[in-house]
């Protein structure tokens, strides 16, 4: 009722010329589709979001497990470390952007800071620049979302029994050697979920961007869902076509993905009923 039908209605919608005001009459079949994906905007958008995606892998994954494996030692203060690095994720999207988009503005507390260190030659209007806005978005989203990555992984760290570090050590094995050889492989599965998590969360994208840039600059921080909304309204049945290609797109990179990298994951998810 709630996944299904509204897909189902999505891609009837996305066959009609259609304003949600009148019966749907006047059908272009595949006009919607050609039009979204000859638009430079949104195959922009499209690149947009797979580049948060690779991006979101390569430095957000690495930078979590590190962060994770310095919190998951005996040090002073650990808990309100943890505390500090989790409290940007329980920020609502909304009040973490506008707090940002203020920050970030020409005359922000970001340009003040540089201005009162000696550094006035880096001020510039970072939301408003399109050569860097969409990797001050990138650097904005870490920030928003590196906690939840952390707070997985240590709920990871948890299952690596302490017995095979000491055993390890016993045998001479280094604390490099420890983490790479048996951390990092008893961390896997969590690690593919983060991924799995990360991957949909990035396609998805619209909130934090809706709130700061809008997908502006001239398209720059631009993601599949935000060009929805702002190409879609007046025009639904151009915007469920956006939809469409939206939801596509987002499951065929979750099969994919499961297919190949969660396939050990989930192999004792599903039993067979035995007669």
């Amino acid at each position: 009722m709630f996944v299904i039908v509204p897909v189902a209605l999505a891609a009837v919608y996305s066959l009609y010329n259609w304003n949600a005001l009148g019966p749907l009459e006047r059908f272009i079949g595949i006009d919607n589709y050609v039009r979204a994906l000859s638009d430079p905007l949104f195959l922009r958008a499209i690149g947009n979001n797979f580049t948060i995606l690779i991006a979101s892998i390569l430095i957000q994954g690495p930078l979590a497990i590190s962060v994770a494996l310095l919190l998951n030692r005996k040090l002073p203060g650990r808990a309100v470390i943890r505390a500090l690095i989790f409290v940007p994720y329980v920020l609502a999207e909304v009040i973490a952007g506008l707090s940002w988009k203020l920050l970030l503005s020409p005359r922000g507390g970001v340009n003040a800071l540089l201005e009162a260190i000696g550094l006035g030659d880096f001020t510039q209007p970072w939301l408003a620049n399109p050569d860097i806005a969409l990797w001050v978005m990138f650097s904005i989203l870490t920030w928003k979302y590196l906690g939840f990555a952390i707070l997985l992984m240590l709920a990871g760290l948890q299952g690596v029994p302490e017995e095979l570090h000491e055993a390890a050590a016993i045998d001479g094995a280094n604390w490099w050697q420890i983490q790479t050889r048996i951390t990092l492989p008893l961390l896997g599965p969590t690690i593919r979920i983060w991924i799995f998590l990360s991957m949909i969360g990035s396609l998805q994208l619209f909130d934090m961007v809706w709130v700061t840039t809008k997908g502006g600059p001239v398209g720059a921080t631009n993601t599949m869902a935000v060009y929805m909304i702002q190409y879609g309204q007046g025009q639904y049945g151009y915007g469920s076509a956006i939809a469409v290609i939206l939801f596509v797109i987002s499951l065929a990179v979750a099969l994919v993905y499961q297919r190949f990298a969660m396939r050990r994951d989930l192999a004792g998810s599903f039993t067979t009923r035995v007669r």
